[in-house]
């Protein structure tokens, strides 16, 4: 009797066994990646969707396992999907845009973090020291195309611009460092510019029409919150003939004339190349330097450059 009671309890804590593994997953052989995504919005998706296929092309869609979260443009719910990633101990987090990453970051120390389409990683995370390489657990690839040809541009396109508006939304670290620097720019060239923030989309349409009414042209930098909301830029400049240049490709397409443009794409399979290094050959995170587009290729509005009456420039293509 005794004997057959200790078979079976043998038996039910084998049982036991094999289904907690099998529950827990780490039987399976894959990695797990999380994904955290600020926003849906084309330039951060072709940044996933590059990251992803970088991965599946050099260790195969078996050997990974991605489980990806999108924010709904909210800092909050960035926060709570790292913090479930933690929980579950990915072994790699993506962080999608800088609200991704500074979650990511006061998240874990532990768990390696790339981010992507994130401006400037000094600002981001408040590193005062800051000369290429994050260190500790973060790396990534940065979306900063050069901000002195941006502002050249601004000159290029409008000629004659005497006054600037530099519209961007105030929460975000990263379109503060772009505008300031733009404004240096262009204060070098004796031109007028002026900083117009905004909180959020509530106060855009307000805070964008001053800026019309009382500049020659708006530039507006790579910004989450404007990508949301380029119809409400749009509606505003069009009509008053105000022709606006973009950090971005998206925002350009949405309410902008020129901009000088980056893939997305290519930048998020660049920041998959570093994941891989990283879980297939044990690649230390912390000495990895920021990536940065190889590229950049001017582009123009049409159908913006028609209504305004604007030639396009030599040397920029159509968006398509």
């Amino acid at each position: 009797m005794k004997k057959a009671l200790s078979l079976l309890l043998a038996l039910v804590l084998c049982v036991g066994c094999f289904a907690f593994v099998s529950c827990s997953g780490e039987d399976d052989g894959k990695v797990k990646v999380g994904i955290v995504q600020l926003v849906e919005h084309p330039a951060l998706d072709a940044a996933t969707e590059g990251f992803k296929q970088a991965i599946i092309d050099e260790m195969g869609a078996d050997a990974v396992e991605f489980d990806y979260q999108n924010a709904q443009n909210d800092a909050n719910t960035c926060s709570t999907i790292v913090n479930q990633f933690v929980s579950n101990k990915v072994d790699l987090i993506m962080a999608n845009a800088t609200p991704a990453l500074q979650a990511a970051a006061a998240a874990t120390n532990e768990i390696p973090i790339l981010g992507t389409s994130v401006t400037e990683y000094g600002v981001a995370l408040e590193l005062d020291d800051f000369s290429g390489t994050v260190g500790g657990n973060i790396s990534g690839t940065s979306d900063l195309a050069p901000l002195d040809k941006q502002a050249a541009m601004i000159t290029e396109w409008v000629p004659n611009a005497k006054k600037v508006a530099l519209l961007y939304c105030s929460k975000e670290a990263n379109s503060q460092y772009q505008v300031d620097v733009v404004k240096a720019e262009l204060e070098k060239k004796n031109i007028t510019a002026t900083l117009y923030p905004f909180t959020d989309s509530n106060d855009l349409a307000q805070i964008c029409t001053t800026a019309a009414d009382n500049n020659d042209v708006i530039y507006v930098p790579t910004d989450n919150t404007v990508a949301e909301n380029t119809g409400i830029i749009d509606n505003v400049c069009a009509p008053k003939k105000i022709p606006v240049i973009a950090g971005e490709e998206g925002i350009c397409k949405g309410c902008g004339v020129a901009t000088l443009s980056i893939s997305y794409y290519d930048l998020g399979y660049a920041t998959g190349k570093m994941a891989v290094k990283i879980l297939k050959d044990g690649a230390d995170v912390s000495t990895m330097p920021i990536g940065y587009a190889e590229t950049q290729t001017p582009k123009y509005n049409k159908a913006a450059c028609d209504a305004l009456g604007i030639t396009p420039l030599e040397g920029y293509v159509a968006i398509e």
